[in-house]
């Protein structure tokens, strides 16, 4: 009589690889709407200014209200996680990323665009974090740094169609509202995303009997204590860096306006997609475009950074390398007229090189149980230097009537994230080098 076995799993069985990598594009489709709802009013700026009538100050402090709201929401969001759970805790967020972006649109004053941004800013740093949750809870001491890479790709791409449309928007429908209803919708796809991975999520813990990383205790933050001082220097190399780059590109699109005189969308005739096609083959002559160089080296190259670092560990270095490369762009961009395209290639290779290494980092070097809460942490302190630097640049502009002194003082920035690159370089080699280690190899 004939021996019955088991069956073998299917393809699309959640312990296959062809299930976990299918999650992973929903999951990277999370952020792509709150990716371009930020960067669209960095893409219209130059219009805010001359339609609204409103101050660089002002446009700047958009930004600083998000990132206000981010640092009052991401400590929370991130012990909701922790709580919670990443799937009630993602869906919560995505609901705030879309009535945020809603808000905005349909914003007839300053004060309720600022509101809308609060909103938005309040679910869509949070969210970031239920997703590195969530990568974590299915890549890590897997494919970590490639789930990254992909995600940051996806995300990102929202940020390349924010700075080479919203121009073109704003210009073909004669109104910024066009661009700032695309952006809404934008975040009504994140969401329909995120009920998606939902479903796949819940349907594999219920055939895998896994356990969700964010059911543990409750999170008191006595349990901040616990981090070592390799945690403390990434999150403040994460301040100085990315306060280096997105308060930068919050105006960067103004700057190359104002210092330059780089048109703000390609010249051309012929339908809208076409005018959007071109825009895309000029990325190197608008100001949307320029600004967007940075995005779109992180976005072609991030999976390959986080498959390299996957393979070679080495994110001490890595981190090293990008923050040195911070400081002579911008010096580059505030003291000289070279064509902006440059530096700006030279700032999207350090934005490759940072973030690939800096984000996979931090499950490991905390217990899995407060993943959610240290990336909270992390993105919360980081988001201190978001709300400052976009209000200062803005300022600096208004009270200078030029960009140099702004310059200068996101020079500072690479030269700070320098010194905590290296100072972590250190503390991770007296914790043992588990950051310059590779990914362990997995069956």
């Amino acid at each position: 009589m004939a021996e019955n076995f088991p069956a073998a799993p299917g393809a699309f069985h959640p312990s296959r690889a062809l299930y976990r990598f299918s999650i992973l594009v929903f999951v990277a489709l999370l952020s792509f709407g709150s990716y371009f709802a930020y960067d669209i009013v960095s893409a219209i700026a130059p219009t805010l200014v001359q339609d609204l009538g409103a101050a660089r100050g002002t446009v700047g402090a958009l930004f600083t209200a998000y990132s206000v709201a981010a640092i009052l929401a991401v400590l929370v969001g991130g012990m909701l996680i922790d709580k919670l759970g990443t799937r009630k805790a993602s869906l919560l967020f995505s609901v705030l990323v879309f009535i945020g972006a809603v808000i905005v649109w349909q914003a007839k004053s300053i004060p309720v665009f600022f509101l809308g941004r609060f909103v938005f800013g309040a679910g869509s740093e949070p969210l970031i974090v239920a997703q590195s949750a969530i990568l974590a809870r299915w890549f890590k001491n897997k494919e970590l740094a490639f789930s990254f890479g992909i995600t940051l790709t996806v995300s990102r791409m929202g940020s390349l169609f924010a700075f080479n449309t919203g121009e073109l928007f704003t210009s073909y429908f004669k109104t910024y509202r066009a661009a700032l209803l695309v952006a809404a919708a934008a975040c009504l796809i994140s969401l329909l995303g995120n009920l998606v991975y939902i479903f796949m999520d819940r349907r594999a813990e219920r055939i895998l009997k896994l356990k969700d990383e964010g059911g543990g205790d409750k999170i008191v933050f006595k349990d901040i204590r616990e981090f070592k001082p390799t945690f403390w220097y990434v999150t403040f190399l994460c301040l100085t860096f990315y306060a280096a780059i997105f308060p930068f590109t919050n105006l960067s699109t103004d700057f190359f306006v104002d210092k330059w005189g780089i048109a703000r969308v390609a010249a051309t005739g012929g339908g809208f997609l076409n005018q959007v096609f071109n825009n895309f083959l000029h990325i190197f002559s608008t100001a949307g475009g320029i600004s967007s160089i940075i995005i779109f080296a992180s976005m072609v190259l991030a999976p390959f950074a986080g498959r390299l670092v996957d393979k070679i560990g080495k994110r001490t270095t890595l981190m090293i390398i990008g923050s040195l490369i911070l400081i002579p762009s911008h010096l580059a961009m505030g003291l000289t007229r070279i064509y902006p395209v440059y530096p700006m290639i030279a700032l999207g290779a350090a934005f490759v090189l940072v973030p690939a290494a800096l984000w996979p980092s931090v499950p490991l070097i905390v217990r899995k149980e407060r993943v959610g809460m240290a990336f909270g942490l992390m993105t919360a302190i980081q988001n201190i230097g978001m709300a400052l630097f976009p209000l200062l640049n803005g300022l600096l502009r208004d009270l200078t009537h030029a960009y140099t002194s702004s310059m200068l003082m996101f020079a500072g920035l690479g030269v700070a994230g320098l010194v905590f690159a290296v100072l972590l370089k250190r503390a991770d080699a007296r914790e043992g080098g588990k950051l310059e280690e590779a990914a362990k190899k997995t069956a």
